[in-house]
């Protein structure tokens, strides 16, 4: 089996009804609570959520043509036939699931959560849609729009998505202090700030490393496709205790994000594989964390 021929059997939901059903259930209670933050906040205090969604949303406060969800899900449609070129179809296809609901959830629930204070509000806001983001990213999807273009610029250019991000969020803000108060400007900074915080510690919440043994007759085509995606790998020496047969066991450190995926490859190219797991803490070195000196 060819490494193509291994990423493609490993994109697919291995996982069976569980995984699709768990990635179905972690994008439809993001989008929600996404939805929720922006119609039940951000709209009544006019905020700028920033990336697509806040393009959105100033086109709507500068013009009132088109309701923010609907113009959502349009200016996702070129960044959907995008991700379909570049990216992957199960990725697109969890990412037109998430646009969907948030936009429909967006337009029919009449949320308002009628907070008065404005920081208060910008607080309240950034926190609801990074909890809701940071949901979306740990299923196989993403939350559409910026995420998607994001990736492809990534893989395409290494173009770093923290540089994306800023660069785009600086030209819309730049247009938002045309349209609305210096005070709603610098709000809805806050709820781009408090929202990226919220988010990556959601993402990080239970994402310690994964300290991965395999036991298998084809562990060089295993290693190779494992390396071929960024994640680096190391024999071991062993011997069958019965046998007395010496054999090669691939070792290798990744997250709980990669990790679904890494069982996918090792059991489309083994299925008689032995796949152990450990949990891992602390990682010091080599591409990992670094050591702290006080």
């Amino acid at each position: 089996m060819t490494i193509k021929q291994q990423l493609e059997c490993a994109t697919q939901d291995g996982g069976g009804a569980y995984a699709w059903a768990w990635n179905v259930l972690l994008i439809t209670v993001g989008s929600l609570v996404v939805a929720m933050g922006l119609k039940a906040i951000a709209v009544p205090h006019n905020f700028v959520s920033g990336g697509i969604f806040g393009t959105a949303l100033l086109f709507d406060y500068a013009t009132g043509l088109l309701s923010p969800g609907y113009g959502y899900f349009l200016l996702n449609i070129p960044l959907f036939i995008l991700g379909w070129l570049y990216v992957s179809r199960r990725f697109i296809f969890y990412t037109i699931y998430a646009v969907v609901v948030a936009t429909l959830a967006f337009e029919l629930m009449p949320w308002d959560f009628h907070i008065k204070q404005q920081i208060y509000a910008a607080i309240a806001c950034g926190g609801i849609n990074g909890a809701g983001c940071g949901l979306v990213l740990r299923s196989l999807g993403s939350n559409g729009g910026l995420d998607i273009m994001a990736v492809i610029l990534n893989q395409k250019f290494n173009l770093g998505i923290g540089k994306f991000y800023f660069a785009f969020n600086l030209v819309l803000f730049s247009a938002a202090s045309i349209f609305l108060d210096i005070d709603q400007v610098i709000a809805s900074l806050i709820v781009v700030f408090v929202t990226s915080v919220v988010l990556d510690y959601v993402l990080s919440l239970f994402n310690q490393r994964k300290l991965v043994f395999i036991i298998s007759e084809q562990n060089p085509q295993i290693a190779e496709t494992v390396m071929s995606l960024g994640i680096g790998a190391t024999y071991l020496k062993g011997k069958g205790a019965y046998t007395g047969q010496e054999k090669d066991i691939l070792m290798t450190i990744t997250n709980n994000v990669r990790l679904k995926r890494l069982e996918e490859i090792v059991f489309c190219a083994d299925p008689d594989a032995i796949f152990i797991v450990e949990n891992t803490f602390n990682v010091l070195g080599s591409g990992f964390s670094k050591r702290k000196i006080y």
